[in-house]
């Protein structure tokens, strides 16, 4: 049950910092080798916010991987799918059919069958 309850943050964390990058992807100016462009990328707090969900989440999978079988931990990533499919319908307001909704049932089933 501890390893579920950390890959579940572990996962929060992956999947949030991919909400972050996608915001502050679309805050950015277009790509170019100019001041105006990396000073859009340094003043981004969402970008920010993106390397701090991504560092949290690496030192979390670290103890993971330290203390729990691999067999174990590794499938457990697969939960950040289903933090991804409900922030997509959360915060960018995606419409996700429901054999979509089917696939994240299962994805859950197995990580709660490996986690047993």
């Amino acid at each position: 049950m501890q390893l579920f309850l950390l890959a579940i943050l572990q996962s929060l964390l992956l999947s949030g910092g991919q909400v972050f990058l996608k915001i502050a992807l679309g805050r950015m100016e277009q790509f170019g080798w100019n001041w105006s462009f990396f000073s859009s990328v340094l003043l981004n707090w969402q970008f920010a916010a993106c390397g701090l969900c991504y560092g949290a989440g690496s030192v979390l999978w670290l103890y993971i991987i330290k203390h729990f079988p691999f067999s174990m931990a590794y499938p457990m990533v697969s939960l950040s799918y289903v933090f991804g499919m409900i922030f997509a319908v959360v915060v960018f307001h995606e419409s996700v059919d429901y054999i979509k909704w089917i696939g994240i049932l299962l994805i859950m089933l197995g990580c709660y069958l490996i986690a047993k």
